[in-house]
């Protein structure tokens, strides 16, 4: 349900971020994201867990399109690039989440209270920070071109392509990672089974932090193009499934990945004719799609050959990618 609501209200963000105004969506769905995750833990049903877990992916999933919008609209506005520190931020909050929350687990024996902490302090730093981003609104399209332009759109097919294969990876190595470890590598040690997506997370936080400078030299389809690259690398080594060989895979494909979805979004923020946060719901959506049957279908293709096959398949998806950014590239009329 949960990721029902993502999905469903994806297609409506730009229409509420045009009636309210991006900058002020932005503030409000931060805080509605925040207090939705309060009513999942006090839900004394299914039927309202249900219904709790799908208002919260509503809240999830717009404000993530919004927020991206925003940064889209003031790197144009003060044409600077940090897109991907943004991004980078993001995936910091969760490792520094992850690790304040194993603290508060002593302090908090309900999770409701818990979790009623960590609203009240998103909140209260969303609203001394609004006043920076509050009153900013989106840029209107040329009034002879509708909202939603097929044609205007079409240029992000690919790009959207490329969000569902990378997101569709970051799910995968999100879900099966510990259990390539434990079943084709071999480790024994149950401490050592989440190394892997510990060093892809580290890594991609850690690349995504440098991205932006590299992105203003290069351009954003050549540096999507060298994340593949990379994160092509990266399979490469996690397929030798030598334990420290696969553990230098698993952070090199973090680091090849870090790059891309960032400059996705900014690519997508910038399309001509198409509103930042049109072009940001499209790509994400379908990168989100992507995210969802990635390890659905990792699970398949373990379950029908092997789980080594299914990162052999990635692998390839991800030379895939390689070979359509080098199409893009040698083609003109899109943003670098």
């Amino acid at each position: 349900m949960f990721c029902l609501g993502i999905l469903l209200f994806l297609p409506l963000v730009p229409f509420v971020t045009k009636k309210v105004g991006l900058g002020r969506y932005s503030v409000i769905g931060i805080i509605l994201f925040a207090t939705s995750f309060i009513f999942p833990l006090m839900a004394p049903t299914y039927i309202l867990l249900c219904i709790s877990l799908f208002i919260a992916g509503i809240f999830v999933g717009s404000t993530d399109v919004a927020i991206n919008a925003l940064v889209s609209c003031i790197e144009k506005e003060d044409a600077q690039n940090f897109m991907s520190a943004a991004h980078g931020f993001f995936s910091l909050g969760g490792a520094i989440g992850a690790t304040l929350g194993t603290f508060l687990l002593a302090v908090f024996t309900k999770p409701a209270y818990h979790m009623l902490f960590i609203v009240l302090f998103v909140i209260i730093t969303n609203v001394i920070l609004a006043k920076n981003y509050y009153k900013i609104v989106e840029e209107t399209v040329s009034k002879e071109k509708k909202e939603y332009n097929f044609k205007a759109l079409k240029p992000l097919f690919i790009i959207a392509f490329i969000a569902f294969v990378i997101m569709s990876s970051e799910g995968a190595i999100e879900h099966w990672s510990g259990l390539y470890l434990k079943e084709v590598v071999g480790i024994s040690q149950k401490n050592h089974i989440g190394y892997g997506f510990v060093f892809f997370s580290i890594m991609m936080t850690f690349g995504r932090f440098f991205a932006d400078k590299i992105s203003e030299k290069i351009g954003s389809l050549k540096i999507i193009f060298f994340g593949s690259i990379i994160a092509s690398i990266g399979y490469a080594c996690i397929l030798v499934s030598i334990f420290k060989i696969t553990l230098l895979g698993f952070g090199i494909v973090g680091l090849g990945l870090s790059v891309i979805i960032p400059e996705l979004f900014r690519v997508a923020g910038k399309t001509s004719g198409v509103k930042a946060s049109i072009g940001i719901s499209f790509v994400s959506g379908i990168g989100f799609i992507g995210f969802l049957l990635g390890p659905v279908l990792l699970g398949y293709i373990s379950h029908s050959f092997s789980l080594k096959s299914s990162f052999l398949f990635l692998l390839f998806l991800t030379v895939l990618v390689s070979l359509a950014l080098l199409l893009r590239l040698k083609t003109k009329g899109m943003h670098k």
